[in-house]
């Protein structure tokens, strides 16, 4: 009986085996990603599924920062990462053979509650903020309210001051890679939870990117007057500009270079607009205009070409 029983049931796997090769076969050859939540957050998962109907290739798509999608990937432990920042190889060695594809232009942005009546900044308060010299609203015109501000973590084990915006926030506004924000500020592993933070919290204060911030209940306040629309970025009248990154492990091959080129190509990158983000082709003057380009080699698409 119990022999019978067996073969009944392997009958029925073997034809299901049969019946659905390709959802089985599918699960095992999905790429995986791993990285920047803004990239995540700001078209990765619509680019995944649009790539998946185009051609049946299956992408898991995971957060977890800048940092850890240039480390992981790496390391092998995924086959793309999404980076908001360039690797750094010659301070780290778990960033070593890391080749980036420039994808699109992102923008750091300052961010707060949407009550908060301040709708502006200047860049100069704004990096006072951060180094703690200002902490009331009331010096920005606002209310007389504390500015809470909400950063990510410095703890090197969550990215640290390496973090995607983390680590271009001090490039470009400090130029310092080591500089120190305020102490006196909340901290958070991800930029996801701190912009999940500024969402719930009244008179908040934080960095993060635009492309993310967009698909947030954020208000994003202007900067020196200028708001940074898709338009505003694309032609640099927005200063704070950055190229957004695919990471590989190398040059890129066989699935990951193909995706890579469906995602850079007229297709992906119209995914990449349809999600509010500058492309390529919008953001070509910028190019010229960006001063923080990573190491030449280091790059599978360098600017001018």
């Amino acid at each position: 009986m119990k022999q019978r029983i067996c073969k009944y049931v392997l009958g029925i796997v073997t034809a299901l085996v049969f019946l659905f090769p390709v959802t089985w076969s599918h699960a095992e050859s999905a790429l995986v990603f791993k990285g920047c939540s803004i990239i995540r957050r700001a078209f990765m998962s619509e680019a995944a599924v649009a790539y998946e109907k185009a051609t049946g290739q299956h992408i898991d798509v995971m957060g977890g920062g800048a940092t850890l999608g240039i480390r992981a990937t790496a390391a092998g432990d995924s086959d793309i990462g999404g980076s908001c920042r360039p690797a750094l190889p010659e301070r780290f060695p778990t960033e070593r053979g890391i080749r980036h594809t420039r994808i699109g232009w992102d923008a750091l942005v300052f961010i707060t509650h949407p009550s908060n009546p301040v709708d502006s900044i200047t860049l100069e308060h704004a990096k006072a903020v951060l180094q703690g010299q200002i902490d009331n609203w009331q010096m920005l015109g606002g209310p007389n309210q504390r500015l809470i501000a909400v950063f990510r973590s410095q703890v090197p084990e969550h990215g640290g001051k390496f973090s995607g915006v983390g680590h271009m926030t001090r490039v470009m506004l400090f130029g310092d890679a080591d500089f120190n924000f305020t102490e006196n500020a909340l901290f958070f592993r991800h930029s996801a939870e701190v912009e999940e933070a500024i969402e719930s919290i009244p008179y908040a204060f934080g960095v993060t990117g635009v492309s993310s911030a967009l698909k947030r209940n954020l208000k994003i306040l202007h900067l020196n007057g200028i708001e940074p629309t898709r338009q505003q970025i694309a032609s640099a009248h927005y200063p704070l500009f950055r190229p957004l990154y695919l990471s590989t492990r190398g040059v890129p091959q066989g699935d990951v270079a193909r995706f890579i080129h469906w995602l850079t190509g007229e297709a992906g990158q119209q995914v990449v607009a349809q999600q509010g983000t500058v492309t390529l082709r919008e953001g070509r003057m910028l190019e010229g205009m960006f001063r923080f380009w990573p190491a030449k080699k280091l790059l599978m698409n360098p600017p001018g070409d």
